[in-house]
């Protein structure tokens, strides 16, 4: 259990138990550093203290170079048993007497700098000895433990653990006895409040134990309680009320749906009830418009059959905007059946086809692989079929045809991407562009019947997404198409 999960008992205990034993700690590191300082400056005042007093009684030794004496007068020493070594040096650094005599390697081979100093494991002072104040004899050398600092600083650190330990219980102990006092009215509020939860019954109120903050807070809780209990009374009336209006509107929503539903069928009915009858004449008139090119073209000369030429062309395309106007039709009222669609896999099948209707066309597609959507892959295939195909046939007069299909990634989103090095349009009738039977090229220059790209946008829009262009007149044009939800799962890359 994390710190945030505890109860309020324990967090209050637990802050007053760390603010106690912070300040504890700071103390005893104050007083712990001060008795180090303390220690240390007393221990070295003492040794300079001897070494001047011994330095002073040192100087008829070391006039007369009388080993003897000096050796006698540092055997003193060993009625201290912190005193590790000591040595006296004449004028010219040599060893003239040690303590213990077999010094060895306790002493230095030369005296060193004047003063005292710690060193690893004991204190060292070189002292000068002197006749008056300017004959300087030689120098005397003292060496001592600091055991006694480290008894001195042991006792301390005991004395300050139990003054520690006594301490935080003390604090426990007063801490545990006095965060009742906030945590009882707290927890008496989620009690109440766990109460309200459980049984949805805001007639309970929260105990009031004081006027402080808790107090305060207490009231204001009782007084929301007291209001959500109006409130919930108003709901409950106007809950009736409305379930009868839902009940009444839910009729005639049915009623409706049912007369929108035959209106539909009715419309499909007539729709391609439509389609047959007029498709028929149609047929005729192509039928026997081939049948004079055929059987009678000498007798029409070039003039005629170009006028029969023109016939069929008409009723064909007629027949086309026929078809076109009814897939518009069957677009806008289609159920959607959203998937995950391999769009990528999806060009290229539609690039096959266009390739086996056409192969005296070389046109150079390139398709991203890896892209990906979440729709409706037959409404998606007819989008990037018209696309496709159009990207194909305005490319028609380029010596090196090129449509790509790729894709990339917009504020988090994912755009789809389709782009030609055709024969462009002026973006200043950009917004005519996808409307039906809007055109920016002529008939004579490019087939079509301006469906398709209404067609695109039906569709996109179905799915919530958006489709745009941008082109220049003899550079090419790009579409652009969005379908929410369709994020880039890998990285693409054109091939």
């Amino acid at each position: 259990m994390s710190i945030r999960d505890w109860p309020i008992k324990r967090k209050l205990t637990a802050i007053l138990l760390l603010i106690s034993g912070l300040v504890l700690l700071l103390t005893t590191a104050a007083f712990v550093t001060y008795e180090v300082v303390t220690l240390r400056q007393t221990i070295q005042d003492h040794l300079a203290t001897r070494s001047r007093i011994l330095a002073a009684n040192s100087t008829a030794a070391l006039a007369f170079a009388n080993a003897a004496d000096a050796t006698e007068l540092l055997a003193a020493l060993k009625y201290d048993p912190h005193m590790i070594a000591a040595a006296l040096y004449d004028q010219n650094g040599l060893v003239l007497a040690t303590f213990p005599a077999a010094a060895g390697d306790l002493v230095p081979a030369a005296p060193q700098p004047d003063g005292s100093r710690f060193e690893p494991g004991r204190l060292v002072a070189f002292t000068p000895v002197a006749e008056g104040e300017n004959q300087r004899l030689g120098t005397l050398y003292i060496a001592s433990d600091t055991k006694a600092m480290s008894d001195a600083l042991r006792l301390s650190g005991i004395i300050a653990i139990v003054v520690l330990a006594i301490a935080m219980l003390a604090a426990f102990a007063l801490a545990t006895a006095l965060q009742g006092r906030i945590s009882e009215p707290i927890l008496a509020l989620v009690d109440t409040a766990a109460a309200v939860s459980t049984r949805r019954d805001y007639s309970v109120r929260a105990p009031k134990f004081g006027e402080d903050e808790l107090g305060k807070l207490a009231d204001a809780f009782n007084e929301m309680l007291g209001r959500i209990e109006e409130q919930k009374k108003e709901l409950q009336q106007h809950a009736l009320g409305l379930e009868q209006r839902v009940a009444e509107r839910t009729g005639e929503l049915e009623k409706r749906a049912a007369e929108l539903q035959a209106a539909n069928a009715e419309l499909d009915a007539f729709a391609y009830s439509v389609s047959h009858d007029l498709r028929a004449p149609l047929r005729s008139i192509d039928g026997f418009s081939q049948v004079v090119l055929e059987d009678y073209a000498a007798q029409l000369g070039d003039a005629g059959r170009d006028a029969l030429q023109r016939v069929r062309a008409a009723s064909q395309r007629m027949a086309t905007l026929i078809d076109d106007l009814l897939k518009l039709a069957r677009v806008t009222r289609a159920e959607m059946r959203t998937e995950r669609v391999d769009l990528s896999g999806m060009a290229r099948e539609i690039v096959l086809d266009i390739q086996r209707a056409t192969p005296e066309r070389a046109v150079e597609f390139a398709i991203a692989p890896g892209l990906e959507a979440d729709g409706d892959s037959r409404l998606l295939r007819v989008v990037l079929d018209n696309l496709l195909r159009n990207g194909w046939k305005y490319t028609g007069k380029q010596p090196q045809p090129r449509v790509e299909f790729t894709a990339q990634n917009e504020n988090g989103g994912r755009v789809f991407v389709i782009k030609d090095n055709g024969a462009g349009f002026d973006m200043r009738y950009a917004d005519k562009l996808f409307g039906v039977f809007q055109r920016l090229h002529s008939a004579t220059e490019f087939e079509g019947t301006g469906v398709g790209l209404a067609l695109c946008k039906t569709i996109v829009s179905r799915h919530g997404g958006t489709i745009w262009a941008e082109s220049e007149p003899d550079k090419g044009a790009t579409f652009y198409f969005t379908v929410p939800g369709s994020e880039p799962r890998i990285q693409d890359s054109t091939s």
